[in-house]
């Protein structure tokens, strides 16, 4: 008896208004981390003679959050081409991150116009990654939820900028405000909804541990590099290939 099985067919490509505000419903409550980063920046900026408006265009076209941060502690007055090329290089190494973050919703993404997807990636951070990947497992497909909540945050993202650089001279120094520990507390929520056990969670402790060491051997952000890598090769050896 001939059986006439078909595979399910792929879910239509989503990008609706709904979506859009559902992403900016569920990224809300990472709004005010982004706040602090975004005042901060702003105070970091002035401090480093910036203007105005020039803080305002980097965080509306760059738009990296820490990496913005990374940038105005390495900023100078002058500069050179080997500073050039020294911040350029750290500051693409904390951006790597996002390469595989795409990636991993490569996917879902893929089912969508070039244009589309190119769009929304200038919009895409941390926040809606992590927004998008757990609305995907629910088995939502409507990309508009990472498109409105990187939307959203960008739009935050660039106005609280002006309010921190009017006020540099208040909190020009973030640590004294502890407003540097805000990001690694981010990071550290992020990822609790990755957890899948302790043998997946190795590479990230091997890769903690090896960042501490060398940011007490090495000046500088070379600890991001060789943390980054070491926690790559710890989980390309413990994956189980069967």
């Amino acid at each position: 008896m001939a059986s006439e099985a078909k595979s399910e067919p792929h879910p239509a490509a989503q990008l609706t208004l709904a979506g859009m505000l559902l992403g900016l419903r569920r990224v809300s409550v990472l709004m005010p981390g982004v706040i602090i980063f975004a005042v901060a920046f702003g105070a970091a900026a002035s401090a480093k003679g910036l203007s105005l408006f020039e803080a305002v265009m980097m965080s509306a076209l760059v738009y990296a959050g820490v990496s913005q941060l990374v940038a105005m502690e390495l900023w100078r007055p002058e500069w050179t081409w080997g500073a050039i090329v020294a911040l350029a290089f750290v500051t693409a190494t904390v951006n790597a991150r996002t390469v595989l973050q795409a990636a991993s919703l490569q996917p879902w993404f893929s089912r969508y116009h070039w244009f589309v997807t190119a769009f929304q990636l200038s919009f895409f951070t941390d926040a809606n990654w992590l927004v998008g990947t757990r609305y995907h497992g629910e088995g939502g497909r409507d990309v508009g939820v990472v498109l409105g909540a990187g939307l959203g945050l960008w739009v935050v993202w660039v106005l609280m900028t002006i309010p921190g650089h009017l006020l540099g001279a208040l909190i020009a120094d973030p640590r004294k405000y502890g407003i540097d520990m805000v990001m690694p507390i981010f990071f550290a929520a992020m990822i609790v909804p990755l957890w899948r056990g302790k043998r997946a969670a190795l590479p990230w402790i091997v890769s903690g541990i090896v960042a501490l060491i060398t940011v007490r051997l090495v000046d500088g952000y070379a600890f991001i590099i060789v943390g980054a890598l070491s926690g790559a090769v710890a989980g390309a050896l413990l994956d189980d290939p069967a």
